[in-house]
């Protein structure tokens, strides 16, 4: 699991995410959706390590910038950062290494065949497409078997059978026990696995709800989303 705690990040005189606070529990998929710039990346930084912000962020019990903490999460950036000189083979052997694996070259094979890598093994990370960086990341962020896995847009660029697998692998994450955490614009993306939404506007959450049967006359998560990002940047916060 993971909890983020009265989360600021400002940039200069900009305000990128305000006092946000939540938590996603072990076998939980939480969805942040949002239009661009509603401040989504800024907090899956944040969560990552990789940014500077006011307030706690948890992973395990961990502070999320601790190794104990890195060791447990898995990331899949929005723009795949892949190496250019090295392999398709050497990333997953790189990863191995920083995590000290054992035993982890069947997985790795597995998860090469799965997102059809396989045969682009030798390939170099700058001769490959962006869906192909894409696949690699995830195979990369998978590969220590993490306990919390954050995508931010992991959907983008891909083919509709990695599409497929990547949704199948949301599932099998959520049946394991692991925190995922993924991020969207694409409200028709994230279907029925997931367990709570976020609905981000302006760096802040304009609604939360739980995906729980609905009771006549309430909205859907389609409906709650278009009617808070349709409306002006000043409508007020909502809990469903």
């Amino acid at each position: 699991m993971f909890t983020v705690s009265h989360v600021t990040k400002r940039y200069g005189k900009l305000t990128a995410n305000s006092d946000i606070s939540f938590g996603v529990e072990d076998g939980q998929i939480a969805i942040l959706l949002g239009p661009n710039g509603a401040g989504k990346s800024t907090i899956i930084k944040c969560i990552s390590g990789l940014l500077r912000f006011e307030g706690e962020i948890r992973i395990n019990g961990y502070p999320n910038k601790s190794l104990e903490a890195k060791r447990l999460l898995g990331y899949v950036p929005e723009m795949p950062a892949v190496y250019d000189l090295l392999t398709v083979g050497e990333h997953l052997e790189f990863i191995a290494r920083a995590y000290s694996l054992t035993g982890w070259q069947e997985y790795a094979a597995s998860l090469l065949e799965r997102f059809e890598l396989a045969d682009k093994k030798g390939k170099l990370g700058k001769e490959l497409s962006k869906g192909m960086q894409q696949k690699l990341s995830v195979c990369c962020a998978l590969l220590p078997r993490p306990k919390v896995v954050i995508f931010d847009e992991p959907l983008v660029g891909l083919d509709p059978h990695a599409i497929k697998e990547l949704k199948d692998l949301f599932r099998e994450l959520k049946r394991d026990g692991a925190s995922v955490l993924i991020s969207t614009h694409m409200i028709d993306s994230v279907e029925d696995y997931w367990d709570i939404a976020h609905i981000m506007m302006n760096g802040t959450f304009a609604a939360t709800m739980k995906n729980e049967p609905a009771a006549q006359g309430e909205k859907t998560l389609e409906e709650l989303f278009f009617e808070i990002t349709e409306k002006p940047a000043a409508v007020a916060e909502e809990s469903v």
